[in-house]
């Protein structure tokens, strides 16, 4: 009796670790590069706070493949492939669909699930929440506050301050580098990093 309540036991251990990996969505993506210059996204904007309401079929035309599935069908990029997963450069990380301004990178932190993590958002207006069920599982959906389009979910098992874990698709991620700390680089006379 005392093998299988440990058997139980492991096994419910690594179901409880493996929480993010199973809202992997398992249809093939057309992976497109990110264009983060947002050249054909009208609504685009680091600046403009205003909430935005386009249509599913607006939407497919403005986004790239790869962002519009994860952002307006709750897709999941598969874990350990986001570009800023290993990424720690300081500067803040906007919504890649509308610009919306997400989190500082101050609030990043290596989680160990596979895609970026952060444990507090930039503004409290910055993100909305909302239950999802999906997949037999009791989660909060994290949304981008502006355009409402799915960004990760929400987990209770982050680090201090807050104790969250801000688990966010990185392709709906774009990323601007702090201005300061580039200006500092430069003057010690480094060169700026060509992307």
């Amino acid at each position: 009796m005392k093998t299988i309540s440990r058997y139980f036991i492991l096994i419910f251990a690594a179901a409880c670790l493996q929480q993010c990996s199973y809202s992997q969505n398992k249809s093939k993506l057309n992976i497109e590069k990110m264009d983060s210059t947002k050249k054909n996204n009208p609504v685009y904007s680091n600046t403009d706070t205003s909430k935005i309401a386009l249509s599913d079929e607006e939407w497919k035309k403005i986004l790239p493949g790869d962002v519009y599935n994860v952002a307006r069908q709750k897709g999941t990029e598969r874990p350990w492939t986001s570009k800023y997963e290993s990424f720690f450069d300081v500067g803040t990380y906007y919504c890649a669909v509308c610009g919306n301004a997400l989190f500082k990178s101050d609030t990043k932190f290596e989680s160990g699930c596979g895609w970026p993590s952060f444990y507090e958002p930039i503004s409290k207006s910055s993100i909305i929440y909302a239950p999802d069920n999906s997949y037999g599982m009791s989660r909060t959906e994290v949304m981008c506050g502006r355009c409402k389009s799915h960004l990760g979910h929400v987990f209770e098992d982050g680090p201090p301050p807050t104790g969250l874990r801000y688990c966010i698709n990185g392709v709906v991620l774009d990323f601007a580098k702090a201005k300061e700390a580039e200006k500092k680089y430069n003057e010690k006379g480094g060169e700026k990093p060509k992307n």
